[in-house]
């Protein structure tokens, strides 16, 4: 499902969440045991069909356990997708409130405010790509359910989609937010004035930061209001949660880069 640059990307700047993402190369191929390129389901015997009975009925058997199999994997990666996303909400939730007691108690002093407000800044680009994490995931999902659907020619994605909109990890109540309540003190920090020159580097990872959030937002807005129909725009709503991650993933390593510098 995801681009081998994103992929890279993600590796490098996140490691843990590399395996975290749909295993869509997994579904499709199970897909592909159960719905040849020819159309026809692959009916392939059993290794104990010789003994005199009834073949066919083993053979709708096996197809059978192909779609369960393939059914159980999509459930295993709704359940992954699901603990992760809540096992970070909580530990985003816990950091979100120290670094509010941190701001409000760094007022007094400039360099501690700096310090501060970049590490706002590199949580904010976090949790943006946790909502991209959401909507690239859902996107896979869709598509796979979409080839499922074309090939078996059973009306399954729309009950599907229905299952899906209710899992935690599409509807990330916590996330939303905690990135409102983020952009809110970022806000308010950000017009504080600063005297020194070094602020200028700071000012355009944020600014950086408020393009892709306000992207991701409306986004997720979007998702909302129209489940995507066909696999075209399936495909072009995960080509644009992948730009927002690379742009999340980019302002996220300009912001340590420069919390790095002496």
């Amino acid at each position: 499902m995801l681009s081998k640059s994103l992929s890279t990307s993600i590796q490098e700047a996140l490691p843990d969440w590399r395996d975290k993402f749909l295993s869509y190369k997994n579904l499709k191929k199970q897909l592909k045991l159960i719905y040849p390129k020819d159309g026809k389901p692959n009916k392939r015997p059993r290794l104990d069909s010789t003994d005199g009975g009834d073949g066919g009925s083993k053979e709708e058997s096996e197809v059978s356990k192909e779609v369960m199999d393939f059914i159980l994997l999509l459930e295993d990666e709704i359940e992954k997708f699901n603990a992760f996303l809540s096992g970070k909400e909580k530990d985003y939730y816990i950091k979100w409130r120290e670094l509010q007691d941190r701001a409000a108690k760094a007022k007094a002093s400039n360099e501690e405010l700096m310090k501060v407000r970049r590490e706002i800044v590199g949580f904010h680009g976090e949790m943006v790509l946790l909502e991209n994490y959401s909507a690239l995931n859902y996107t896979g999902l869709m598509k796979i359910i979409k080839k499922y659907e074309k090939r078996s020619a059973a009306p399954v994605r729309l009950p599907f989609i229905q299952k899906v909109l209710q899992q935690p990890f599409y509807r990330i109540d916590v996330l939303k937010k905690l990135v409102k309540e983020c952009e809110t003190v970022l806000d308010h920090l950000f017009c504080v004035d600063e005297p020194s020159a070094s602020s200028e580097a700071t000012e355009e990872k944020l600014t950086k930061s408020k393009e892709c959030e306000s992207e991701t937002s409306t986004v997720s807005n979007e998702r909302q209001l129209k489940v995507p129909e066909e696999l075209p725009e399936i495909m072009n709503l995960e080509s644009m949660y992948m730009k927002r991650s690379f742009s999340a993933l980019r302002v996220l390593k300009e912001i340590r880069t420069v919390e790095a510098q002496p």
